[in-house]
């Protein structure tokens, strides 16, 4: 397998593919001669949620300007990592037009997520926003509860995630009994540090959009304060109350401004139909 990336014109292919290579050949022997206890260790979910060949796509706004679009996409083919098969899922995120201009945004992230588990054996991240750069590649030894960079190797609690699997786990939660004000906690692994993501059941909206009005599930997503968010749940997101558990909206207010996020294209769904109400 050769997986190709390039980000304002660079290509980390080949680095890449000496990571993934390792962390299969790593896994391999760390799953042998005792292959199914090791593999046994390893939860299993029942993910219904999303699968193969989905793709999301969002307009981001910054105040009244069309700032930009994001894309998260779960690659159709299938993969696998030693003797474990995986979701490959792509996020990037640019700026358009104007807001190109004075601060230009290119940011590429990647998830190789364990199909069975719904967490991550590796996590690669390009960012390049107004200059400033982050190349950043992690690998996540799930058994023995270690994540490595280049910087540091730490110790990570048990089903750790990225920022991009943290997310494709929690749309794998039960939400069918949910009461306004409880709160769900992932921890999850950002710049050889483990923070915990947390977001609290708000209740049930109807958020209108341009294919119709859908019935959502809304969370504040617990955030971290001060440096640009002024307030821990200045975040709201409302997430389609079906079986496939899609962000439809978000809303943020950040120390300057605030910045929305709307669903403009989707496709691959692993369920029909989706809870529009009305189109």
């Amino acid at each position: 397998m050769t997986v190709k990336i390039s980000v304002l014109g660079l290509q980390f292919d080949s680095a890449l593919q000496n990571v993934f290579n390792m962390l299969s050949i790593a896994l391999i022997c760390l799953m042998q001669p005792s292959a199914s206890e090791g593999q046994e260790r390893l939860r299993k979910i029942e993910n219904q949620e999303f699968t193969y060949g989905e793709v999301l796509e969002y307009r981001v706004h910054y105040g009244i300007i069309d700032a930009g679009e994001a894309k998260l996409e779960v690659m159709p083919d299938k993969k696998t990592i030693g003797p474990r098969e995986v979701y490959h899922v792509v996020g990037t995120g640019q700026t358009k037009g104007a807001f190109d201009w004075f601060f230009k945004v290119r940011d590429r992230y990647e998830s190789f997520i364990d199909a069975q588990a719904i967490i991550p054996w590796l996590f690669v991240r390009r960012v390049y926003e107004g200059g400033y750069k982050i190349n950043q590649d992690v690998t996540f030894n799930q058994v023995k509860n270690l994540a490595i960079s280049k910087k540091a190797t730490i110790a990570t609690p048990q089903n750790v995630q990225d920022l991009i699997s943290a997310f494709y786990y929690a749309r794998t939660i039960d939400f069918s009994n949910v009461q306004p004000g409880e709160i769900f906690a992932v921890d999850a692994y950002l710049d050889d540090a483990i923070i915990p993501v947390k977001f609290k059941f708000v209740g049930k909206e109807n958020i209108s959009t341009k294919f119709g009005t859908f019935r959502c599930l809304k969370f504040h997503p617990q955030l971290l304060e001060g440096r640009v968010f002024k307030n821990k749940e200045d975040m709201t997101l409302w997430v389609s109350d079906d079986e496939n558990k899609i962000p439809i909206r978000a809303e943020a207010k950040i120390l300057v401004g605030s910045v929305k996020m709307d669903i403009k294209g989707f496709s691959g769904l692993a369920n029909e139909p989706l809870s529009l109400l009305k189109k």
